[in-house]
């Protein structure tokens, strides 16, 4: 396996629309790093540059060392599997997979070893013999990553591969993949738009929007720490919620004063910070977990706000309840059997500790 490394990356189409702006990433050799952001922010563009099917307007892109700005796709020594899976319908799933290897002209006792392997980790032995009509999704899934291990590449990209299937299969394929790149050690790209994916699956992720990038680190440091609002607001099931107040009093009185009508008291440690804010519009930021939780409503001195129940989404082990306090909506995630009846009020404790702040003008966090 080997490093990827792109530096000050840029892409430029026609109109003068930038796709992506002073990209800059180093992956590890091995490591699994997924690209994450809502349509239109560049990552499928950036896997296509590191692949070669896009040319970047400026930057530099090196795999295991050697820049290969100007080398070909087919000598850059990776592998990518597409959202698209592209597999010739007139082949078998074998014929599929070693089709890369025979243009090569890999040695047929080699081509039969790495197909063998490749189909005992995928699950595929029983189904090398059948045609891609005969297979179900989840088998062309893993043909089309079986045509890319069977290839020994230095670094697998991945664009968005399990867009296509339904949401138990999607479930399934995730947790194979983690499993593949466990058992090959391998470098991986992975692109999507799913951020549960990409929490799941990443050692680390890029967020990105509108061609640049927001915050690289490791999920469970993206999800407690967002370096931003969109951050915050993209990473999270139910999404964080956002409210707008102003930073009231000094010292130990130091609180949110929310416009809405209710108070936080501000962290200890989040006070020097929140300091420079006195008396200024802030946004703080709540994940729903942290209202409404047990251990919120079993503390006494927890703050309360006053709310109207709109909607409850019972999910099983957990419930979602939909709250409005004044003109603001947001959402609680309690245990199941815990939410209050639709269209009743009632006081739901915060965690204040838990609560993130972030400067309203430049969207970041306040540290």
């Amino acid at each position: 396996m080997a490093e990827v490394s792109l530096k000050n990356v840029s892409k430029t189409f026609p109109g003068g629309i930038q796709a992506v702006r002073d990209f800059n990433l180093e992956v590890r050799s091995g490591e699994f790093v997924v690209l994450v952001g809502p349509s239109g922010c560049g990552k499928s563009t950036t896997l296509r540059i590191v692949a070669g099917l896009e040319e970047p307007t400026s930057g530099v892109i090196a795999i295991g060392g050697r820049v290969v700005n100007d080398v070909p796709p087919r000598d850059r020594d990776i592998a990518m599997v597409f959202q698209n899976y592209a597999l010739y319908p007139h082949m078998t799933a074998r014929e599929n997979m070693e089709f890369g290897l025979k243009l090569r002209r890999v040695a047929r006792r080699e081509i039969e070893t790495r197909i063998r392997d490749a189909a005992e980790i995928l699950g595929l032995s029983g189904a090398l013999d059948r045609r891609p009509k005969a297979l179900s999704g989840g088998q062309w899934q893993r043909v089309a990553v079986g045509r890319a291990i069977v290839r020994k590449p230095a670094a697998f990209l991945f664009d968005e591969p399990l867009s296509n299937l339904d949401a138990k299969l999607r479930v399934q394929m995730r947790v194979e993949i983690s499993r593949l790149h466990h058992q090959l050690g391998a470098t991986m790209i992975y692109v999507t738009h799913d951020q549960i994916e990409a929490m799941t699956m990443g050692e680390r992720i890029v967020v990105m929007k509108d061609g640049l990038v927001q915050q690289v680190a490791d999920p469970m440091a993206i999800y407690r720490r967002p370096a931003n609002l969109f951050v915050a607001g993209f990473i999270g099931a139910p999404a964080m919620n956002f409210f707008e107040g102003r930073i009231q009093g000094t010292a130990e009185s130091m609180r949110f004063e929310s416009d809405d009508g209710f108070s936080l008291p501000a962290p200890a440690e989040r006070r020097s910070a929140l300091a420079a804010y006195a008396d200024r519009a802030v946004t703080a930021g709540i994940r729903p977990e942290d209202i409404g939780s047990a251990a919120a409503e079993a503390n006494p001195g927890a703050p309360r706000i006053r709310v109207r129940v709109d909607v409850v989404e019972p999910m099983g082990a957990e419930t979602y309840v939909h709250l409005r306090a004044g003109r603001v909506v947001f959402v609680m995630r309690v245990e199941s059997g815990r939410a209050c009846a639709v269209g009743s009020g009632c006081d739901a404790a915060v965690a204040a500790d838990k609560a993130h702040y972030f400067d309203p003008q430049t969207g970041s966090r306040i540290e």
